[in-house]
């Protein structure tokens, strides 16, 4: 059970980082506001983004990580 906790905890960081990056991304460059795009694209990245990718890592490499019998 540790061994996966570990994996599930590697691959949420990876996915925050990620869907933080990615999503920040994608918003300074999809975003029609034209005077806070930069807050906008990371507030989003950080806290909405980057969480969910955080989830969807987890779920993923902790699921993935079972052992074989």
């Amino acid at each position: 059970m540790g061994r996966r906790l570990a994996v599930g905890v590697l691959a949420a960081l990876l996915g925050y980082a990620i869907g933080g990056l990615g999503g920040g991304f994608l918003v300074s460059v999809l975003s029609s506001n034209p005077h806070d795009r930069s807050v906008e694209a990371a507030m989003t990245g950080a806290f909405v983004l980057g969480p969910l990718g955080a989830l969807v890592g987890f779920v993923s490499g902790f699921l993935r990580s079972r052992r074989q019998a």
